[in-house]
């Protein structure tokens, strides 16, 4: 049985309450489509392929982590941006995309979901100040050394990390952001865990992990940020049952 768009939006607002966020792009229905939802793609990003893939698969709605409009963009629809909404224009697709709420979700997140793939235990949150934190913080359930842990993170994600050694023999305590969050090191320097886990890395924090003797990893934006909208789409699919598939766009990034 299909369910109504507007019912699916409004699951998805109570689920990951963006309207707690300043986030960096308007997070929610981006682009609406045809009333009734049968079908749901998700993946990472809303690139021309993962809406090339969408349309071959006949999805009425396609859920993001990143989508469009993005602070301080060129707001004109043209090029690329142009091709890509036209595209979901002419097939009825609607196209939701949550961003900061997709990271920061306890349970259904790109950080929790991370922690579970990697098995890790979550403990807090390292950015307590804010109401919305997104940097979790926790500990291994087995403790591994530096080239343990930089091996778990290669089989399991399927990427070869980009590693800065640290100093402690194990690491059995750790933080971790997904995505482009290397600028949050400073707070896990500050925290005193062994270990710092993001997607990306900046040439300044190479030196504040040597310097400081943190063990850095660097897996990959689009590596790390794989599994929240994966769990956020398994659970609209049982609660409604629709179909739901996740289409992975391979990025090196």
């Amino acid at each position: 049985m299909p369910v109504a768009l507007r019912k699916l939006e409004s699951e998805l607002s109570n689920l990951l309450k963006p309207e707690l966020f300043s986030d960096y792009c308007p997070n929610g229905l981006q682009l609406e489509g045809r009333t009734e939802v049968r079908k749901l793609v998700t993946g990472v990003t809303a690139c021309q392929a993962l809406i090339d893939a969408a349309i071959d698969e006949k999805a009425d709605v396609v859920l993001v982590h990143h989508g469009y409009f993005w602070r301080g963009e060129d707001q004109s629809i043209t090029g690329l941006k142009k091709n890509r909404l036209q595209a979901l224009m002419k097939h009825d697709i609607s196209l939701f995309a949550y961003h900061l709420p997709l990271d920061a979700h306890p349970e259904l997140g790109n950080n929790a979901q991370l922690a579970k793939v990697l098995g890790l235990r979550v403990e807090g949150s390292l950015d307590q100040r804010s109401n919305t934190p997104i940097v979790f913080s926790g500990s291994l359930k087995q403790p591994a050394s530096f080239a343990g842990f930089k091996k778990l993170l290669e089989e399991q994600l399927q990427r070869v990390p980009l590693a800065i050694e640290g100093r402690a023999k194990k690491i059995k305590s750790i933080a971790w952001c997904t995505g482009a969050a290397q600028s949050y090191i400073e707070l896990a320097v500050a925290a005193g865990v062994d270990a710092y886990l993001t997607g990306e890395i900046s040439e300044p924090t190479v030196h504040i992990a040597r310097e400081s003797g943190i063990h850095f990893f660097s897996a990959g934006h689009h590596a790390t940020e794989r599994y929240g909208v994966q769990a956020v789409g398994n659970y609209l699919a049982e609660k409604f049952s629709i179909q739901h598939q996740f289409i992975d766009i391979d990025n090196p990034a």
